[in-house]
């Protein structure tokens, strides 16, 4: 049975090139016969083109080295995938879905994305909203589950790594337990599912509270210390939930995002909004934002904060997620110089350690996947 994944498109010169980005890795799925097969992405793209489908996304051009590596990463960052049931229902003309909910179901489980509802805000950065991520009653839940607790916000230093306080932090927060309950549990899943990302590479959601005056000045969710770094790499995405509405101010603002340009503001924007492009917090919206470009280098247009509250009160739940799992940290020392996939070996005889070495070497702060294949370490 075909497991169709469509890579949506604008342009017809893009719909091809998903096609031939299938062909060019159908030698690695080949080998892999319970993984998604690349005769059936193919089908579903052909299929979409004469049913001229593709009108909700955006795919990159790019040379097919790119393309190969990016297929590298999605075998890393889903190694269990032949174990799982990815089914992306209605996709191909199901009248009753409408091609907009995929469900995807890897081991215990189980989330429905709704694609209709998310949008593409700005690609410089990489940002998208989701209306309606969460329901009202999870959104309570999640404030009740913090209420008690909340503690003064904090700041990673930028040289020892360290939590310490900081004015340009000045909210409430705390972390809940990873999936403490079935409804923190049912919304980790759901963002795995939406992002494409594991749910092991997250850190626990944490709730914020914001007051009146209450703020988060611009700041980069990547990190410039070694330490932090350690823990599962770089945070790639922030997924930043809204749990309320504001009445006024409290609006997210990018301030380098090259959208800022093509965004009305209405009288209601706060005179922070003004500076950047803003996100409105609405009750169960989610945004979704990326620290890293594809090539895994920091974006400096990913530069965000929190508008101050003027009016009401502002509650939030953020996941970060990282290039690696946030559980099991990486050691840098020599003795532990290994691969950490079993494929490294094929990749590196491949050229895929001067062609990728980002993720087959690594970097000073953070350590490559192939490491020993790829005679990176020092003796």
């Amino acid at each position: 049975q075909c497991h169709g994944i469509i890579y949506p498109s604008k342009g017809t010169s893009a719909q091809f090139l998903a096609i031939n980005f299938t062909n060019k890795t159908s030698t690695i799925f080949s080998r892999q016969p319970n993984r998604i097969k690349p005769l059936c992405l193919q089908q579903s793209i052909e299929t979409s083109l004469r049913q001229e489908r593709f009108a909700k996304a955006h795919i990159l051009l790019m040379d097919y080295r790119v393309f190969l590596s990016l297929s590298l990463c999605f075998l890393s960052l889903f190694p269990d995938l032949s174990y799982s049931d990815i089914q992306f229902p209605g996709r191909l003309g199901d009248k009753k879905t409408q091609g907009s909910v995929i469900r995807m179901t890897t081991g215990a489980s189980s989330a429905l994305v709704d694609s209709s509802r998310a949008t593409q805000l700005s690609w410089h950065p990489r940002a998208f909203i989701y209306r309606g991520f969460l329901t009202d009653e999870e959104c309570d839940h999640l404030i009740n589950l913090a209420k008690d607790k909340l503690e003064k916000s904090m700041v990673a230093d930028n040289e020892s790594g360290k939590s310490i306080m900081s004015e340009v932090r000045t909210s409430s927060g705390m972390f809940l337990g990873r999936a403490q309950d079935e409804v923190v549990a049912g919304i980790e899943a759901r963002i795995a599912a939406w992002t494409f990302l594991p749910a092991e590479n997250g850190e626990p959601i944490q709730i914020l509270h914001y007051e009146h005056g209450e703020k988060y000045e611009p700041h980069f969710d990547y990190f410039h210390d070694k330490v932090n770094q350690e823990m599962g790499g770089h945070r790639v995405a922030t997924v930043l939930m809204y749990l309320s509405s504001v009445e006024r101010g409290g609006e997210t603002i990018f301030p380098n995002s090259e959208a800022t340009e093509t965004q009305s503001k209405d009288d209601n924007s706060s005179d922070c909004a003004k500076n950047g492009y803003s996100v409105k917090p609405y009750k169960g919206d989610a945004l979704l934002f990326f620290s890293l470009h594809p090539d895994a280098t920091t974006d400096s247009l990913s530069l965000h904060g929190s508008c101050p509250v003027i009016e009401g009160e502002k509650w939030s739940a953020t996941k970060w997620i990282h290039v690696r799992s946030f559980e099991k940290p990486v050691k840098q020392a020599n003795s532990d110089c290994v691969d950490l996939d079993v494929n490294c070996p094929r990749w590196a005889a491949a050229g895929e350690c001067k062609k990728n070495p980002l993720y087959m070497v690594g970097t000073e702060f953070a350590t490559g996947y192939c490491r020993k294949s790829c005679n990176a370490c020092s003796s």
